[in-house]
């Protein structure tokens, strides 16, 4: 036999013989019981949270060192912020004979993470604040991967949170930096991936949540970030940049050609539109309570749409037999605009089931543009509109999300120069709102109609300033 496969047998015979002996010292000299305890204290005096095991402990050696535990707690004040089946835990042989362990790697197998943020945004699992003179020195934590669990975040502060099922993921290099404490946003770093089956947030389900992650200097940036919307895969970015003085947040999504009679589904209404649109939305906001939130969103949201159906009513028919007199609300007709998703707030104090109590019939909307600017926390209509075969409906105004209000809102009717035949305005709260009469130009009956949405305005002696120039064309 040749030298070097002897000595690579006779290594290779070294690291078993030496692992065989840590293993067999291990069990020999360890009590679980004792080794329990000395874990659950340390861990506790290192977290400043109370960790209890209620299960076994065992040692394994191959193919690293490590622990696990069974039926892990962490609480704080008797509150449960984590809760396992399991949790394996890597740690450094040489720390097993110090005074202090040092953990390397956790993984937790079927967690439940409760974490909560106060008014102040402390977070419940954060320490208590060290002396005002302390400054620590970087502190460098174990990497964390989970699987199988479920994670709720409430944030007081804001006044929102979340609840997300079935997840799993990595958290890479975390790490918090030193000098005086501030906030812990502002101090972390890291790098994970994660994945959640379902999400649900103020009455949404996103479903198949996944989103890569970096963390450094007090921005966090998630990107590429995608999830399941109506049925249909979005994809998006969010950068939250926690540097400054006030927090700062960026929000990008894309959902193309997704089936509008999902989102009605979700508002557990029946199928009132079908069809596929796109939303494209790019908002910015900052603050640190949901109200200077609001007051601060900015940015632009778009809706599109073109070979649409409306179940109901045949428009075109309902149109055609206006009369002054008349009870048909356009209002009804315009809250297609606002099931848009600038509106999706305003549409919780709306009666859409007036929407689906027509004639039985059904109407083609050619197009549907519903674009809309966002300035301090009110959207304003920038082009919105439909086209039914024969009509058109247009709509103007905005919606002030700060005062919780219909901005001046009207709906109007509009001939073939986009001058407003019938216009109909609706006013005051989002939960409770005064929708007008609708207000004829003139005492239209059928052929007097007609003709003004043929663009008749010269026999009829009618001069207009338009009411809408957007992009939703006459059908002529």
């Amino acid at each position: 036999m040749s030298r070097f496969p002897r000595f690579a047998l006779i290594g290779l015979g070294a690291v078993l013989g030496l692992s065989l002996l840590l293993a067999a010292a291990l069990f020999l000299l360890l009590d679980p019981s004792v080794y329990k305890s000395r874990l659950e204290r340390s861990a506790s005096q290192a977290l400043g949270l109370d960790l209890s095991i209620g299960g076994g402990v065992a040692i394994e050696v191959f193919p690293r060192l490590q622990l696990t535990l069974d039926d892990v707690h962490l609480r704080r004040q008797a509150r449960a912020i984590v809760s396992a089946r399991q949790v394996r835990v890597g740690i450094a042989p040489s720390s097993l004979f110090g005074d202090e362990l040092r953990v390397e790697t956790i993984v937790l197998t079927q967690p439940v993470i409760a974490v909560s943020r106060d008014r102040e945004g402390r977070f419940d699992f954060e320490p208590d604040a060290p002396p005002a003179t302390a400054e620590p020195a970087v502190q460098a934590w174990p990497e964390l991967s989970l699987s199988a669990g479920r994670i709720v975040f409430v944030d007081a502060q804001k006044g929102m949170g979340f609840e997300a099922h079935d997840c799993q993921g990595e958290l890479r290099r975390p790490q918090r930096a030193g000098g005086a404490r501030s906030d812990l946003l502002r101090e972390l770093s890291f790098s994970a991936d994660g994945a959640c089956a379902q999400l649900e947030k103020d009455g949404v389900t996103l479903l198949d949540l996944k989103f890569k992650a970096e963390a450094k200097q007090g921005i966090v940036v998630l990107e590429p970030l995608s999830t399941r919307l109506f049925g249909t895969r979005g994809q998006g970015s969010l950068r939250a940049d926690f540097s400054g003085p006030v927090a700062s947040y960026k929000i990008a999504y894309t959902l193309a050609q997704f089936p509008i009679e999902e989102f009605f589904g979700t508002m557990q209404l029946k199928k009132l539109a079908s069809g596929r649109m796109d939303v494209d939305a790019t908002l910015t906001t900052q603050g640190a309570t949901l109200a200077e939130l609001t007051r601060a969103m900015a940015g632009r949201v778009t809706l599109r749409g073109k070979g649409l159906t409306f179940h109901g009513s045949d428009l075109d028919r309902a149109f055609g037999r206006f009369e002054a007199s008349q009870t048909f609300s356009l209002v009804d007709v315009g809250a297609v605009f606002f099931a848009g998703p600038v509106g999706l707030l305003v549409t919780k104090g709306y009666d859409f089931a007036r929407l689906a109590q027509g004639d039985g019939g059904s109407s083609e909307i050619r197009a549907l543009v519903s674009d809309w600017k966002v300035e301090r926390g009110v959207a304003r209509a920038q082009d919105v509109a439909m086209a039914t075969k024969e009509n058109r409906v247009a709509l103007r105004g905005g919606l002030d999300f700060v005062g919780e209000r219909f901005d001046a809102v009207t709906v109007a009717l509009i001939d073939l120069k986009g001058c407003a035949i019938v216009k109909q305005e609706i006013r005051g709260s989002f939960r409770e709102p005064v929708v007008d009469k609708p207000n004829a130009i003139e005492a239209l009956a059928g052929p007097a109609l007609r003709l003004l949405k043929k663009g008749g305005d010269a026999l009829t002696g009618r001069a207009c300033e338009p009411f809408y120039g957007g992009t939703v064309t006459a059908s002529g």
